[in-house]
């Protein structure tokens, strides 16, 4: 996930989407679908001043060249307010969460 500052408009943020797809494919890796923009939203409590941001989803597989490489430059990225890399479960799978989704909702 990343959180990305306010100022930019909605091409910049693609932009920097974009930067980091690059990093992620350059290092070995692969982006998994397309990255999820979640758009502008309020923060829980202020980040640098800043009470909104974008915020993004990006699914991907890497290993540990990608993973030192890309936590390397988003910590320096001044787009990025808050990053996170989340290691998903052994057997996770996209169709799998969305029809958990769907049946709480019916249910």
């Amino acid at each position: 996930m990343l959180i990305i500052i306010p100022e930019l408009d909605e091409e910049q943020v693609q932009s920097t989407v974009s930067r980091f797809r690059t990093v992620i494919e350059r290092t070995g890796g692969e982006v998994v679908g397309e990255p999820n923009h979640w758009g502008k939203r309020k923060l829980a409590y202020e980040i640098d001043h800043r009470s909104d941001a974008y915020y993004v989803v990006m699914e991907f597989t890497a290993g540990d060249r990608t993973l030192v490489e890309l936590k390397r430059i988003l910590r320096v990225s001044d787009d990025v307010l808050r990053h996170m890399i989340v290691k998903l479960p052994p057997g996770y799978s996209r169709e799998e969460s969305g029809e958990r989704e769907t049946a709480e909702v019916t249910g």
